[in-house]
């Protein structure tokens, strides 16, 4: 079994960089530990003396891959560095980031968050030009764009190859000489700039900052280009402008509650999600308890509004791995049981209100609810801190197709039936952006109402679709 709460949206990915430090390789190790949260499918670094460039890549967990030795000989003062779950492309080492080329400009590499929904008709054009790839992942692409361009520098390149690129990207490029941080015109995924000493860092997470000692200065701005060399800082706007579409569900679930995202705590926005919440579907109630973990600050928001008593009524595994043995004899939700097990003594005879961020496909939750039912509760309640998801992304997160999704199948009535809950609430799209602090115009909500900011081409939505094949439910 890959997954035991298999009802959840998938991370997408987390970068680092940092430039001007002699301890690169380690910092950048650290940063990545701090992302690791973003992807757990593989990880890499690569560092520069401001000559060489170094790689190291490999599939697994980040304190797992990277020991002292292999740091040591990531030499230099600069890198980048990233941690990989797939939203495209296949699981293998070959998949693994940062990717790193040498071209007509020298050594290049980059390593990309975000997903590029016209990739895959890029590269059967670049394949008919005789292209080779090494690689299935829609990153690729950007790279044998700037190894064609005829720009006299690769400073030039990288801007004049993403401004004809529409997706979702916050990027980071590294040379011997530079590092160049760059998110694209929406805005899609976070990327942040930050200070450690005489450094520069730079990374999809203001907590990766926290951990080195770094002072968060400001957001990469959509459609700004940071270069990064032995001159300073400096910024650009090359790339046209577009309408904003920062992803809300980075606030909802996806990033660390101890981090800033668009400038804004996550945590504030959570606590403030589950009090919208508590005002939209009250609950005659004895206990809140949160689905750990990401259900936890909503349901202390929901506790604080309504009155009612928080207490932690579910308990989390925190060192089960991706895979595991499981026994012969067939154990009832057996998946949920091995991540979350209820603590009886609170729940028995209780009415409780189940706090969670999202449902996607519902078999989990099902799972829980029965769970907390036969740990002896009354009546279970569950309240989401979103709307219904309705419509896959394409741009970053993986989401199921269309046809798994739950809220895009059945009303919330039906749900609530379906996951044998005694009553369910959605906090609606208004409270949840109200709560975000994220102006309606500035954000994109597509996966709870089906409308993209860019037109998704009947090609690129068959190859999405043929890449996220529906899953057996355990």
């Amino acid at each position: 079994m890959d997954d035991q709460l298999s009802d959840k949206l998938r991370e997408e990915c987390g970068v680092f960089g940092i430039h001007g430090h002699a301890d690169a390789a380690r910092l950048i190790y650290l940063g990545l530990y701090a992302l690791q949260h973003r992807g757990q499918e593989s990880c890499g670094i690569v560092t520069s003396d401001g000559r060489e460039m170094r790689p190291d890549r490999a599939m697994g967990l980040v304190p797992d891959v990277f020991d002292a030795e292999r740091l040591d000989r990531l030499t230099g003062t600069s890198g980048i560095g990233h941690v990989r779950y797939s939203t495209a492309g296949e699981v293998s080492i070959r998949e693994a980031q940062p990717f790193q080329i040498k071209c007509k400009y020298g050594q290049v590499a980059v390593c990309h968050n975000g997903n590029l929904p016209f990739a895959t008709e890029a590269r059967k054009d670049l394949e008919r030009d005789g292209a080779i790839f090494s690689s299935t992942s829609d990153t690729e692409v950007i790279l044998h764009g700037i190894a064609r361009s005829q720009a006299l520098t690769v400073r030039e390149a990288i801007p004049e190859v993403l401004c004809e690129t529409d997706g979702a990207f916050s990027m980071l490029f590294l040379t011997p000489d530079a590092l160049f941080a760059v998110r694209d015109p929406r805005g899609f995924r976070p990327l942040a700039l930050g200070k450690l000493e005489d450094a520069w860092v730079v990374a999809s997470e203001t907590c990766a900052f926290d951990l080195i000692g770094a002072t968060y200065v400001r957001d990469v701005e959509p459609g700004e280009l940071v270069v990064i060399d032995g001159a300073g800082l400096h910024s650009s706007r090359p790339l046209p402008r577009r309408e904003h579409s920062m992803c809300v569900f980075e606030h909802v679930y996806f990033a660390r509650p101890d981090s800033l995202i668009y400038g804004r705590s996550v945590n504030e926005s959570r606590h403030k999600m589950g009090r919208r919440l508590a005002v939209e579907h009250p609950a005659q109630a004895d206990l809140v308890v949160p689905v750990p973990d990401s259900g936890v600050s909503a349901a202390i928001g929901y506790a604080a509004e309504s009155g009612i008593s928080f207490r932690f009524g579910l308990v989390r595994n925190h060192y089960v791995h991706r895979t595991f043995i499981e026994p012969r004899q067939s154990i009832r939700a057996f998946g949920v049981r091995v991540k979350l097990n209820p603590v009886r003594h609170l729940i028995n005879g209780r009415r409780v209100v189940l706090i969670d961020d999202s449902i996607v496909r519902g078999t989990t939750s099902k799972k829980i609810v029965r769970m907390v039912r036969e740990a002896g509760a009354s009546e279970v309640h569950m309240r989401i801190s979103c709307p219904p998801t309705v419509s896959p992304c394409y741009y970053g997160v993986d989401t199921p197709n269309r046809d798994e999704l739950i809220g895009a199948q059945m009303s919330v009535e039906e749900i609530c039936r379906f996951i044998e809950a005694d009553s369910l609430g959605y906090l609606s799209l208004e409270g949840m952006l109200a709560a975000s602090g994220l102006e309606p115009g500035t954000t994109c909500v597509s996966c709870w109402t089906g409308r993209y900011p860019t037109e998704i081409t009947p090609r690129a939505e068959t190859q999405w679709a043929r890449e996220h094949e529906p899953v057996p439910s355990d």
